[in-house]
């Protein structure tokens, strides 16, 4: 079969591709190419959209469950029209996503105030169920007083002005409500999180290890620590208490070990 492209010239060619790209990103907008038949290109419109709006509704389900579908489906196409991607694996769709919502989207009237909190969680937790990162070479176990836990590259730490970790179709907060969490992946690849508060989001700070240049405090030392920084009048009542929340962090291996 003769190929269709040597007699057309090059540059028409890529104006074609150009319309038809456009055309399937935003048919409502950009009008198709002359000559190909619509029933045809009603199946690569419904493919590209289709495939991206799969991958989007599984990385954040909570911001789909909350919106109409005609919400959810226009927020989607503007997507895919407005955005332009830096990458071209599927798993990194997410990412794409987040950032369209953080510098390129124009807010409409009728959005949440916690649409990008929400949207930044349910990335978090996509982020981390792919990560490559690994648990470090350490020693499983130890005492958490006497050792020096080692914080989780696994476990990042964040603070929200609402409760996103709560909301769904049942919950939807209208005003601010400040919340600390960690959201970790533990070694049988799960993925979770745990809400804290200050204190303990300032402990963990304490010990990861980008914090210091040697091994760091032990965990008797971080907590004396933190006594300090909050002017804690009973360091000890601290320590006991800080055994047990140490204890905790391990349990979720977001302290995956010692050195």
């Amino acid at each position: 079969m003769k190929n269709m492209t040597q007699s057309i010239p090059l540059h028409s060619f890529q104006r074609t591709q150009f319309q038809l790209a456009a055309h399937i990103r935003n048919p409502e907008t950009n009008p198709a190419p002359e000559g190909i038949e619509d029933r045809r290109l009603e199946i690569y419109r419904r493919l590209f959209f289709n495939n991206i709006e799969s991958f989007i509704a599984s990385g954040f389900p909570a911001l789909k469950s909350i919106v109409s579908p005609d919400y959810w489906t226009a927020m989607v196409r503007d997507f895919v029209h407005r955005h332009q991607s830096h990458s071209p694996y599927f798993l990194e769709i997410g990412s794409e996503f987040l950032r369209y919502l953080q510098a390129e989207r124009i807010p409409r009237p009728q959005d949440q105030p916690f649409l990008l909190e929400l949207a930044h969680y349910e990335w978090v937790e996509l982020a981390l169920d792919v990560s490559p990162l690994e648990f470090p070479a350490v020693a499983a176990d130890g005492d958490l007083l006497a050792d020096c836990p080692v914080v989780s590259p696994l476990a990042w730490s964040f603070s929200y002005q609402f409760p996103v970790h709560k909301i769904g179709p049942d919950f939807q907060p209208r005003q601010p409500e400040v919340t600390h969490l960690v959201v970790y992946r533990n070694r049988q690849m799960q993925v979770g999180f745990m809400e804290i508060n200050l204190v303990t989001q300032r402990l963990l700070e304490i010990l990861a290890p980008d914090s210091h240049k040697d091994n760091g405090p032990n965990g008797k030392e971080a907590l004396l620590q933190l006594a300090a920084e909050s002017h804690y009048s009973n360091p000890e009542a601290l320590l006991e208490f800080g055994a047990d929340l140490l204890k905790r962090l391990q349990d979720k291996h977001i302290i995956c070990g010692f050195k």
